[in-house]
C-alpha cells in the first residue's frame, strides 16, 4: 500500500473548473524603507490541501518558484531574492529526488538599492506551481509594479487568438458540450479512499488477532466474563463494555501519537529519507523478534500494575483496566501492524486518516470478544492455541521484512546511495517470498518452531501462493511493470534491465501539428494535458498506460497528443491576453497550452484526458486521475 490512496480526487477540481475558476494562491507585495534599507516584500496565502514548491528545486523536477524582474528603473538589486519561513523537506519517490513545499503561507524579500527615488519603477512577474494531493494546476503567474512611472513605448506582447495559433477554429471553446456529456469523473474516490484506509486497519486487525499474543486471550477472556457472572445477560454486557474500551483505547493511543507528533510529521515518516531510515531499521527488528531471534516486549510491571488495578477495582472501570492490560500485552505483535498504519494513515493528511486506520484495527481486534461471549458454544469450535500460531507469527515476520524494503528503498533515493534500483528491490522480494514458501513447506524452520510430521492444505496453499507470486515478480526483473507491487517498488527510473518495452510515447506535443495530423488519417484524437512537475500524470503513464491493452488501443485507434503545461520555452512573442477581466501575458509553451486547457475546455488540473473529433469536437466527457487500467480503457471504447 503505497500511502493508501490519496483523499481528494482531481475530477472533482476538474468539474468545478467549469464554474469559476479560483486561484488557490492569494499574493499580495509592498516595498519597504527603513532605515536599514529597501526591499520588496512579497507574501502569498495558500488554500488547505495546497501546497506550492520552494525556489531553485533540482531540474526534472516540479516547476520552482521564480521571481522575474524584467525592468528596473531608478534602482538595482542587492542579492538574491530570500525566502522568510523555511520550507518543508521531503522526498518524492515518483521524481527521485529531494523537493521542498510551502503549505498555507509564505514570505519572501527581494533587497534592492534604490539610485533615484523619483525615477523607481520595478516591473516583473512572480511564476509558481500548486499542487494537492491528486492534482497539480498549470504554472501561474503574478504581474507586479511598483512604482508610478508610466511607459510610452509599444507593448512587448501581441494580442489576440491568431497570435497563438494559425488555426484558431481548433481553440473554439467547447466547454458546454463537455457539459452536456457529464460523466462522473470519480468525484466519490475520495470516501471511498477513506473507507479503504478503515477496511485496511481492519485487516490489520484481523491479522493481530491471529498471534500468539492475542489469540490464546480470546477464549480466557470470554470465559473470564462467563464464569464471573451468573447472569449471561450481564456476561454478554460485560464483554460488549470490554470490547468498546478495547475500540477506544487504541482510538486514543493511535490519535494520542498523531496529535504529539503532529499529522504533518508522521507524514514525514512516509517521505523523509531519515524517518524511512529508521523505520526500514524498526521493521527489520520486529521480522527477526517474529523469527524468534529475541522477544520485544514492554516491561512486565505495566502489564502488571494494569492487572491489578483491575482487580482493584469494579464495574466498568475494572473492565476498562483488563482492555488496557490486553493492548500492553499483545504490544510485541500489534505494535509493528499500528505503526506501518499509522504512517500510512496520517499520508491522508490531519487526523481522518489515522481514526478511520485505528477503528478499522481496533474494531476487527474487539469483536471475537464480543461475539464468542454472545455465541459461547462457536468458541468450542476455535481452533487450540499451538504450533500453527508460532508458525502464523513467522509469516508476519517474512512479511514484515518485505514491507521495511519498502522504507529503504525511500532513504536510498535520497541519498542516491544507488543500493536498491527496482531490479534488486524485486529480486529480494522474489528471495523472501521463495523462503515463505520454503518456511511452510518445512524446509526452513526455526529453532522455536514445533516438528512437522505431516504438512497441512494451508502450509501446502501458503507455499504455492509463495511461489506463484516470486514467479510473476521475475519479469520485473526484466523492466516488465508489475503493476501488483507497483506501489512498492522503486520508480522505474532506478530500473537499469530493459528487456520490455511497455512504455506510450505521444505522436504529438503540439496541439496544432497533432490535430492536422488525425484530419490527414481521420483517427479519434487523445489530448492528454499534463506537466514535468505532475506527478500523477507519471502515474497514470507508468500504472495505466503500460497496460497492454490500454497500449494496444492508444497505437491503433488514437493519435495522442500531449500538451505540457510546464514547459518553459519561451513563445517567440509574448501574447497578451483577456481572461476573467484581466490582462494576462503568455510567455511560454506551457503558458500557450494552460491557457488552451482553460479557454477551450473551461478546466485547470492535470492529468486531464479528452476524446476530440479531428476537428476539435469533444465525444465524450473528459477523464481526470484514475490508475485503474480497466477503467481508462472503458473511457477509451466509450467513443467506438
Amino acid at each position: 500500500m503505497n500511502r493508501f490512496l490519496s483523499t481528494i480526487v482531481c475530477s472533482f477540481i476538474c468539474l468545478m473548473s467549469f464554474a469559476q475558476m479560483e486561484n488557490p494562491a492569494k499574493w499580495n507585495y509592498r516595498l519597504v524603507e527603513n532605515a536599514d534599507g529597501a526591499h520588496i516584500e512579497f507574501k502569498v496565502n495558500i488554500d488547505p490541501g495546497w501546497h506550492m514548491y520552494d525556489l531553485n528545486l533540482p531540474e526534472g523536477g516540479p516547476v520552482s518558484t521564480t521571481f522575474h524582474f524584467e525592468k528596473l528603473q531608478g534602482c538595482s538589486l542587492a542579492g538574491e531574492i530570500q525566502p522568510l519561513q523555511k520550507a518543508k523537506s521531503y522526498h518524492d519517490a515518483i521524481f527521485n529526488m529531494m523537493l521542498r513545499t510551502y503549505e498555507k503561507q509564505a514570505s519572501f524579500v527581494q533587497a534592492i538599492t534604490i539610485e533615484n527615488r523619483e525615477l523607481l519603477h520595478i516591473e516583473g512577474y512572480v511564476q509558481y506551481m500548486l499542487c494537492d494531493d491528486q492534482a497539480c494546476l498549470p504554472p501561474n503567474s503574478l504581474e507586479f509594479s511598483i512604482g508610478n512611472l508610466q511607459e510610452e513605448a509599444a507593448p512587448a506582447a501581441i494580442s489576440g487568438l491568431d497570435a497563438l495559433s494559425q488555426h484558431p477554429e481548433l481553440w473554439n471553446p467547447v466547454i458546454g458540450e463537455l457539459q452536456a456529456f457529464g460523466g462522473n469523473n470519480n468525484i466519490n474516490s475520495s470516501n471511498t479512499a477513506a473507507w479503504l484506509i478503515f477496511i485496511y486497519g481492519f485487516v490489520g486487525g484481523l491479522l493481530a488477532l491471529f498471534t500468539p499474543c492475542v489469540w490464546p486471550i480470546i477464549p480466557m477472556t470470554v470465559s473470564f466474563f462467563l464464569k464471573r457472572n451468573r447472569d449471561r445477560r450481564k456476561a454478554i454486557k460485560d464483554a460488549i463494555s470490554y470490547g468498546i474500551s478495547i475500540v477506544v483505547i487504541y482510538l486514543v493511543v493511535g490519535l494520542s501519537i498523531t496529535l504529539i507528533f503532529g499529522a504533518s510529521a508522521l507524514n514525514s515518516l512516509a517521505t523523509n529519507a531519515v524517518f524511512n531510515l529508521i523505520f526500514f531499521l524498526l521493521l527489520v527488528a520486529f521480522a527477526l523478534s517474529f523469527f524468534g531471534l529475541f522477544e520485544l516486549v514492554l516491561p512486565a510491571s505495566w502489564s502488571n500494575k494494569m492487572d491489578g488495578m483491575a482487580d482493584k477495582t469494579s464495574g466498568l472501570l475494572s473492565i476498562f483496566f483488563m482492555a488496557f492490560t490486553l493492548v500492553l500485552v499483545s504490544f510485541s505483535c500489534t505494535g509493528p501492524i499500528i505503526g506501518t498504519l499509522l504512517v500510512e494513515a496520517s499520508t491522508q493528511g490531519g487526523l481522518l486518516g489515522p481514526t478511520l486506520g485505528m477503528s478499522g484495527f481496533a474494531l476487527a481486534l474487539a469483536l471475537p470478544f464480543t461475539l464468542f461471549a454472545i455465541f459461547p458454544n462457536i468458541m468450542q469450535s476455535m481452533p487450540r492455541s499451538g504450533g500453527w500460531l508460532q508458525t502464523f507469527k513467522v509469516v508476519l515476520g517474512f512479511l514484515e521484512l518485505a514491507l521495511s524494503l519498502k522504507f529503504l528503498s525511500v532513504a536510498d533515493m535520497a541519498y542516491s546511495w544507488g543500493i536498491l534500483p527496482r531490479e534488486v528491490f524485486i529480486i529480494l522480494w522474489i528471495i523472501i517470498a521463495i523462503s515463505l514458501g520454503l518456511y511452510l513447506l518445512n524446509v526452513i524452520r526455526f529453532p522455536h518452531d514445533e516438528k512437522v510430521d505431516k504438512l497441512s492444505w494451508i502450509r501446502i496453499s501458503g507455499a504455492i501462493v509463495s511461489f506463484l507470486f516470486a514467479a510473476y515478480m521475475i519479469p520485473g526483473v526484466l523492466g516488465a511493470p508489475t503493476k501488483a507491487i507497483s506501489a512498492f517498488t522503486p520508480p522505474m527510473s532506478t530500473q537499469h534491465i530493459h528487456v520490455f518495452s511497455s512504455h506510450v510515447e505521444p505522436d504529438f506535443y503540439s496541439y496544432e501539428e497533432g490535430m492536422l495530423a488525425a484530419q490527414a488519417q481521420n483517427k479519434k484524437v487523445l489530448i492528454d494535458f499534463s506537466g514535468y512537475g505532475c506527478v500523477n500524470c507519471r502515474k497514470m503513464e507508468n500504472a495505466v498506460w503500460t497496460d497492454t491493452r490500454v497500449k494496444a488501443k492508444l497505437e491503433k485507434d488514437f493519435v495522442l497528443i500531449s500538451l505540457m503545461v510546464d514547459d518553459k520555452t519561451a513563445l517567440e512573442n509574448m501574447v497578451s491576453i483577456e481572461e476573467n477581466g484581466q490582462t494576462r501575458k503568455l510567455r511560454s509553451i506551457g503558458d500557450k497550452w494552460s491557457y488552451l486547457q482553460r479557454y477551450k475546455f473551461g478546466a485547470n488540473a492535470q492529468p486531464f484526458y479528452l476524446i476530440l473529433t479531428p476537428e476539435g469536437r469533444p465525444l465524450t466527457h473528459a477523464y481526470a486521475f484514475n490508475d485503474d487500467p480497466k477503467d481508462f480503457l472503458d473511457y477509451l471504447n466509450s467513443v467506438e
